[in-house]
């Protein structure tokens, strides 16, 4: 099969709070398309046994339909911020950011802070206000919440008519039609105010009187997107129906194509010095060199490490080598696929904008840039602004024998997610998983019992003090061994005291009477003199003693390390 003209691609993000809808508006779309059997996707997307044991999404999930000659590839994110990591790797895979709003709960923290992470990486956003045939709802005052919220540019595109049970478009419709508050005519004309103002022909235009066909304001329309000036307010019920086919509408017809959205963030880095990372942008062509990125990674245990990758120039074929990252040998592309859920379904090749997977090459790794010419391994993607983990568990097994097992299914879990972490602590000799919250480690710690047979104990981490000394001391040992033959005598005096903060472990220059004491002891003394006694032989003796007591994990004070 052909790649898909670029286009004729569209690429949407779902984003948005935990029971939001997402999975479900994502399903709804998919039905209506005819891409699944019915509207229920029943675990399309939330395929992974513990997302539908706990009824919640827990990782990234693709899916795409066909609709009129369009290609519109779905990111279903979770929502709970304890997957983040997540959420926020969709956002390098698409164009659209469509954040998805509970009009029962008004505007939640994950829709706020996916929200200003697609600002940053400069994605279109659009608003789905989702479940909208629900009781007792206020959706004027939310409109008016969004728009304090996100800016005056939030202005709908569609209104719910019939108490929810639809909706009317406002754009492309010039009015007549009742709806349950404000009027098309109104919602029309501040659409198009808003889109005009970014274009000056047609604020001419408009501003003389003339009447501008929705048609013509297809590239302002664009253009306002692009640069943040219009975030288009679509209402929806996932559960029902309502708004889906409007929705559909409107990514085929008004969201960006690939060569319509801002350009990825890709940079050029010197030499693999990300500090002096300059600007690099790529063309959305079929022809060229291939480029394309990794923004999910899933092991399975049949088809291997799979990599799902967004295409970003040049056209990606089976049978092509490519190098990963700064990678100087190529590896060669077996297959490719699109994704839909958990099934793979083969393709012939991928052009600019899709989004497909390849399986069974272990140098791939999150975030990685693919490429087919080894003059482009100095470009990477813009780093995400992944969470830094806040929450740790120590884990050890049960078993010595499943040790190793226990350091091969954590590599494979950070792999998965960008938001978990493992740390092997040299002092306190536990291996500490790190994620960004309670809930977060407890899926982890259930998908290592359940999916790896793992039988594993977790506790706090240990913390790792430190010790210091803070008065002087003083302490005296002699050694005497005798077991025929010659024997062995020796006497230490250790005198210990605090040190300047920050300059460790020192060795004080003795008084002049030890000096003249150890070139007497010791026969180097005439040949080396008093001070180089001290220096090559005295000096290096009483530091290895010293030194391992000091700085181990066994100290010469209490149970922790000296400082």
């Amino acid at each position: 099969m052909p790649a898909i003209a670029v286009e004729s691609i569209r690429n949407v993000a779902l984003l948005g709070h935990a029971g939001a809808g997402k999975t479900l508006l994502a399903e709804a779309l998919l039905g209506a398309a005819g891409a699944i059997p019915s509207r229920n996707g029943a675990g399309l997307l939330d395929y992974d046994p513990l997302e539908k044991e706990h009824r919640h999404s827990i990782k990234l999930a693709c899916a795409h339909f066909d609709a009129e000659g369009l290609r519109v590839h779905l990111l279903d994110t979770p929502g709970y911020p304890d997957f983040s990591g997540q959420a926020i790797a969709a956002l390098d895979a698409v164009e659209t950011a469509a954040l998805v709003v509970n009009a029962q709960n008004g505007i939640e923290i994950t829709a706020r802070r996916t929200a200003l992470w697609a600002q940053t990486r400069k994605l279109c956003r659009i608003v789905v206000v989702n479940k909208i045939d629900a009781e007792h709802l206020d959706l004027p005052r939310l409109l008016e919440e969004l728009q304090a919220a996100f800016g005056r540019e939030c202005l709908p595109v569609n209104l719910p008519a019939g108490g929810g049970a639809r909706v009317v478009d406002c754009f492309f419709n010039l009015g007549g039609e009742t709806t349950d508050f404000s009027s098309v005519e109104a919602a029309h004309r501040a659409l198009v105010e808003q889109v005009v103002e970014v274009d000056e022909p047609l604020t001419e235009r408009y501003l003389g009187g003339e009447e501008i066909p929705p048609a013509q304001l297809h590239d302002a329309f664009e253009q306002a997107l692009r640069e943040g000036h219009l975030l288009p307010v679509l209402f929806v019920s996932a559960k029902s129906g309502a708004g889906v086919p409007e929705l559909n509408d409107f990514l085929r017809r008004l969201a960006p194509s690939p060569r319509e959205g801002n350009p990825p963030l890709f940079e050029k880095w010197p030499e693999g010095d990300a500090a002096r990372a300059i600007p690099f942008q790529s063309v959305p062509g079929p022809g060229g060199h291939v480029l394309a990125h990794v923004f999910k990674v899933e092991v399975d245990p049949y088809l291997g490490k799979v990599a799902v990758l967004r295409v970003h120039q040049g056209t990606l074929s089976a049978g092509m080598p490519l190098y990963a990252g700064e990678a100087r040998k190529p590896f060669r592309v077996a297959h490719l696929y699109a994704v839909q859920g958990k099934d793979l379904e083969p393709i012939g090749s991928a052009g600019p904008g899709t989004i497909c997977a390849i399986n069974k090459v272990d140098e791939l790794a999150f975030d990685m840039v693919l490429h087919d010419a080894p003059e482009d391994a100095a470009i990477h993607f813009r780093p995400l602004p992944i969470p830094h983990a806040v929450y740790g568990l120590a884990v050890r097994v049960k078993k010595q024998s499943d040790t190793q097992k226990l350091a091969e299914v954590l590599h494979r879990l950070v792999a998965e997610d960008p938001g978990l972490h493992v740390e092997h602590d040299p002092i306190t000799h536990e291996a500490v998983i790190r994620g960004l919250g309670e809930m977060h480690l407890a899926r982890v710690m259930e998908k290592m019992r359940a999916q790896y047979k793992l039988d594993i104990d977790s506790h706090p981490p240990t913390i790792p003090y430190r010790e210091t000394v803070t008065i002087p001391a003083e302490g005296h040992h002699r050694h005497k061994k005798q077991s025929g033959g010659r024997g062995q005598f020796g006497e230490v005096y250790l005198r210990i005291a605090p040190n300047e903060r920050g300059k460790g472990f020192t060795t004080k220059q003795p008084p002049e009477e030890t000096l003249d004491l150890a070139a007497t002891l010791f026969l180097h003394g005439p040949v080396l003199g008093q001070r180089a006694v001290w220096d090559l032989v005295l000096v290096p003796t009483v530091d290895r003693g010293l030194e391992p007591a000091a700085f181990c994990s066994i100290a010469i004070v209490g149970e922790s390390p000296l400082m």
